[in-house]
Parts: structure tokens; sequence; C-alpha cells
């Protein structure tokens, strides 16, 4: 009976990849790797949809950081407060996100993808609309403790309130980011990663240029809730999609065997228009190989200094012009909606720079490119700091910082992604972000301690330009295998020896 069975099944199996054969579906060996198919293969329908799902979360992080860029000239004046709480203000949810990062990002490697952005999406609904509510217990309790510190002595209760939500906001920003570049990474075939990686980070301009405009419009006429509201109605709307559209990658599973992971793996096969498998590799020997610390061994330990590092100092950069655009043009007399405007171009100029970035990784090197972005941005920032109160102007060079910024950030997303294996992968893009985001963290602070101090725009731009100049510096030590750590891990399987996979998947 056993044997009949057997008979049944191998007879299956032929007939369904002689049809995947005749329709250039994957490889037609059953016995393959699963990763190794999903490497060499057209990318499918399915694998699309996850892609375009996640540019969709990722524009839920540029709507965030956007947010409370607009919000905190409202929030400044409601409250009464000075630039040096307003710049402390702008850095509470990238406290969250450089936290969150750095050990969320290292669960997403331990309990799966899809759980964590899940739970993380959760985190992001309740901090977006809690953030619009009445001061609660936590506020209350915390803030004699905080008003005790000789430099926040003059916290309101309602600041110590948003900051709180803040916080938990970011939190969740911060472990989605470090699952969704795996996501879209295991979900890749070979050719496409590196471009399928820079289109999911253009989701961050994408989200905050048309939710720019968008509160841009409801400041004009409500407060400054309504921008927050916003915020949790969409992120509310993404957990069904995800919990409906993301399996989780066969990548993880395959690394993480568990009962019933052939037959979890094989669906995704199926959807993915692949031939199903027999049996999981054995990945006793790569579990083994590398633990979850190993993003500090001594064959990623380097890689992930100089990555870390790079990210660090470009996003100093990046969120001066972010966070103090809308305060900076405020001061200049533009009113709020202008200022909305101005910033939601920064976003337009930047999905274009992360959409051609991702374009030329096709052909070119991804370092070289965004080593060149880099550079611009540090010239482009420079100016942008001497710019008087023309609109048109301030508008143009923000499109421009915007392009290059962007772009340069994309080229990081994608060496992220190249540079760690599946079981470490979220781990290392998580710490990179994290503590990466920590240039988020003091850019803002930095510049309103300067401005307090009575340095003028022009000087500060041109101090915190540097960040993209040493992040360019840094990523000129940074050497990359030419081949993906997965690549190399599924070849060995396919045919028992050691090899390199081949690169011609549409």
């Amino acid at each position: 009976m056993l044997r009949e069975n057997e008979r049944i099944s191998a007879e299956k199996n032929a007939t369904l990849l002689n049809n995947n054969a005749k329709a250039g579906l994957g490889d037609n060996s059953v016995n393959n790797d699963p990763r190794e198919t999903i490497l060499n293969s057209p990318m499918s329908r399915m694998q699309i949809i996850v892609v375009v799902i996640t540019i969709a979360l990722n524009a839920l992080d540029g709507f965030d950081v956007l947010s409370i860029s607009l919000a905190a000239g409202s929030i400044r004046d409601e409250l009464g407060i000075g630039p040096s709480l307003v710049g402390l203000l702008l850095s509470m949810e990238l406290v969250g996100m450089a936290i969150g990062s750095i050990f969320l990002g290292r669960y997403a490697d331990i309990w799966g993808r899809r759980p964590m952005m899940l739970a993380c999406l959760a985190m992001m609904t309740a901090g977006m609309f809690m953030v619009t509510t009445e001061t609660g217990i936590m506020a209350s309790l915390l803030h004699p403790v905080l008003i005790s510190i000789p430099w926040l002595s003059d916290w309101p209760v309602e600041l110590v309130h948003i900051s709180i939500w803040r916080i938990i906001t970011g939190l969740g920003i911060g472990g989605l980011l470090a699952s969704i570049n795996a996501v879209v990474a295991e979900y890749s075939n070979l050719n496409k990663k590196h471009m399928n990686v820079s289109l999911m980070s253009i989701g961050y301009p994408v989200g905050a240029f048309t939710g720019g405009f968008i509160a841009a419009w409801l400041l004009a006429d409500y407060t400054w809730r309504s921008v927050f509201l916003l915020g949790f109605g969409m992120t509310l709307v993404m957990i069904p999609i995800v919990y409906f559209f993301v399996p989780e990658t066969v990548s993880w599973m395959v690394r993480n065997p568990k009962p019933g992971a052939l037959e979890r793996v094989n669906a995704s096969l199926k959807k993915m228009g692949h031939a199903v498998v027999t049996a999981l590799p054995d990945v006793t020997a790569e579990r083994a190989q590398m633990s979850h610390a190993s993003i500090f061994s001594p064959q990623l330990i380097r890689t992930t200094v100089i990555l870390t590092a790079a990210y660090f100092f470009h996003i100093i950069t990046f969120y001066f012009i972010l966070k103090w655009t809308g305060v900076i043009m405020e001061d200049r007399s533009f009113d709020p909606t202008q200022a909305g405007q101005v910033l939601s171009w920064i976003n337009v100029g930047g999905a274009t720079g992360g959409a051609l970035l991702g374009v030329l990784t096709l052909s070119y090197d991804v370092r070289r490119l965004t080593i060149g972005a880099m550079i611009m941005s540090t010239i482009l920032v420079s100016i942008y700091g001497s710019v008087g109160n023309d609109l048109f102007q301030m508008t143009l060079i923000c499109i421009a910082c915007g392009f290059f910024i962007n772009a340069a950030i994309n080229g990081m997303y994608a060496m992220f992604a190249h540079a760690y294996p599946t079981q470490v992968r979220a781990a290392g893009t998580g710490f990179a972000i994290g503590v990466g985001r920590g240039g988020s963290i003091l850019a803002p602070i930095a510049a309103g301690f300067m401005f307090e101090g009575g340095i003028g725009v022009p000087v500060v731009a041109v101090v915190l330009s540097c960040g993209s100049l040493l992040a360019a510096g840094a990523l000129l030590f940074l050497k990359l295998d030419t081949t993906p750590p997965e690549a190399v891990a599924a070849a060995p399987s396919a045919k028992g020896t050691p090899g390199r996979l081949s690169e011609s998947a549409a």
C-alpha cells in the first residue's frame, strides 16, 4: 500500500513538473532546494504582489515621520514650548524606531517575518490613535520624574503623553522596517533583488509625499490631531492585507523547519507557479554556522560596522532636512500648508531618485551608485541652507535634496539585503537601521540646540550635510560578494556540491 501511494505521488509530481516545464515555470527537479528555485525563476504575480505590499508598508513610515514634522509647529504653539523641546519631540518616535529595529528585528529572525510584521502594525495603530487622546495615566505618573531632570524641567504633561505614544509608534516602525527588508529580499529572484529592495524603499517618500499633501489640506481646516488620525486609519487597513496576502517567506521556513513546514513551503511554491518539493533540505550545517549573534562574527563584523556607520552618518543629513524644513519655513512666515507642500515635494524627489537608483542597480554596482548619491547630498544640503524666502527656490532645492538623499538610502537597504544571510538578515538590517537611527535622533536635537544658541540656518545646514560625506567615506571600505549568501547556501543542496547559481532569471 505504501509503495502504491509513493507511485501515485510520483506520478502526480511528474505530471506537475511536465506542466511546469511546458509553461516555463521554475526548476523541474522536485529535489531542488526551494530557495534555489525562487532565486533562479522569473518573478511570479504573487511575488510581485508581496513587493507592492511592502512598498505600502514602508509608506507608513514615510507618512509617520512627515506627520510629526507637519504637526510640530501647531504642537509648539498649543503647548508653548521652545526650539530645544521641539527638537526632542521630533526625535521621540526615532528613539522608538532605533530600539525596535535592533531588538524586534532580531526576533523577526526567530519568530518569523509575518508574525513580527503583524505585531508591529498593531503597535503602530495603537500609537497613532492614542497620541490624539487626552493625557493618560502613564504620562501623569512619568511627568513628576521627568521634570525633576534639570534640562526637562519645562516639559508640560501633554508633551510627555505625546512622547510616550510616539515612542511606541516608533517601536512598531523599527521592527516593521527590519522585517519587510528581509521579506522583499527573500521573495525576490537573484536578478531583481537589488531593484525590488530599492523599490520597497521608495515607499517611504511615496508615503510622505501623498500623506503630506493630504495632511497639509487637513491642517488648513482641522487641528494637528487629524494628521495622526489619518495615519491610524491607513495603518489599520494594512493589518488584514498583510494577514491574508503575505505568507511567511520560503527562505525563513526552510531555515527554521517546524511541523507542517513542508506543506507550507509547497503551498507557497504552488502560489508562485513552481513545482513542489518532496523534502526540505537539511540545514543543520547552515544553522550551526550562523547564530543570531553572528552579525558580530569575524566573517560579518567588518560589514556590520561599515554599513551601520554609513547609515548613521547619512541619516543625520536626511533627518535634518525632513524634521526641520517645516519649522524653518514657518519661521520664515510661510504658512503650514506651504510648508507641508514643500515637505511633500522633498519626497517626490526622493521617490524619483530611489526608483532611478533601483533601475540602475540592474546594470551598475550598487555601492558606487550609493557613494555618488551621498556626495551629491552633501553638496545640495549645503546649498539648501543658503536659500532665502523664495518659495519656488526652496521647493526646487528640496526636490534635489530629496532625490539624492533617498537614492542613497535605497542603496543602503539594497546592501543590507545583499550582505546578510537569511538567518541573520532581519537582525543585521535591524541593527544597522537601529543604531543608524541614532543619527536621526541626533540630527533634530543638535539642530535645535544650535538654533537656540543663535547659529543660523546656513551654518547648521553645512555642518549637518557632512553626515552624508562621512557616510560616503565609510562605504569606500565596504566589500560585497557578487553572489548573495542564500545563493551559496542553496546551491550545494541541489547538486550535492558547492556551486554558484545562474543569474539568468528574468
